[in-house]
């Protein structure tokens, strides 16, 4: 089989990653520094000559938007694009739409620190939101026992995984070359993964917004190599 291309791309900047507000699954859009980091990423994926062949994101408006612009940059608004809740961002349980700076305050730096950045800290849940997601379209025919009242980075991996390998991993062995827009958490839980890091060692992993991870691929969809793009301002 002929190698492939796999392209991480986190959206761009969202109006609470703005107001830096703990986000999770909570659909908020980006705004126009986001909109602006989209278009960039799709203009450096054209200087590569890197034109995805398949397109896989959540089901957040964020993730979504960021896509459209993306494929419209590149002159590939055809490109077949999948979108599923497994890539959604991490459910940060009861702590979304807190401010993370008054989130310290209240309940400890270190402890909200633990549960940010830590391989398998789990914030406080949120009982009623899986009835609640149940309820919205997008979650209609996830079984109510999948859906997440807070998720660790680890629980996010663990959600992510057989996406990765029922769906993504038979394109990159087909040698495709695939692009994953996805979120800060669900691209440190896959990009952990897939560079094989130290649980230990994830809590200093940061996803920039806007800025796509290249990574060459084997015939076994094993990586090679791993490059970031070069953004223009």
């Amino acid at each position: 089989m002929a190698p492939a291309t796999l392209i991480l791309l986190r959206h761009g900047e969202s109006q609470w990653n703005r107001e830096n507000r703990f986000t999770g699954w909570t659909d908020v859009p980006l705004t126009d520094r986001g909109r602006q980091e989209a278009d960039r990423a799709g203009d450096a994926l054209r200087a590569a000559g890197l034109m995805p062949d398949r397109v896989f994101t959540s089901v957040m408006t964020r993730c979504v938007h960021t896509v459209w612009r993306v494929l419209d940059r590149i002159d590939r608004s055809w490109t077949p694009v999948e979108k599923n809740w497994r890539l959604n961002e991490r459910h940060y349980g009861a702590l979304q739409g807190l401010n993370k700076d008054a989130a310290a305050r209240l309940m400890g730096a270190e402890t909200v620190r633990l549960w940010r950045k830590s391989f398998s800290g789990i914030p406080p849940a949120d009982t009623e939101a899986p009835a609640q997601l149940r309820r919205d379209p997008r979650y209609r025919r996830v079984a109510l026992a999948d859906l997440p009242a807070t998720e660790s980075l680890e629980m996010t991996l663990r959600r992510v995984m057989p996406y990765w390998h029922h769906v993504v991993v038979p394109q990159l062995r087909c040698g495709s070359t695939v692009l994953i827009v996805a979120h800060g958490n669900t691209l440190r839980a896959l990009t952990a993964f897939l560079d094989g890091m130290p649980h230990d060692s994830v809590a200093q992993l940061h996803i920039p917004t806007g800025v796509p991870a290249v990574y060459q691929m084997d015939a076994a969809a094993q990586v090679v190599s791993r490059d970031a793009l070069n953004i223009k301002k």
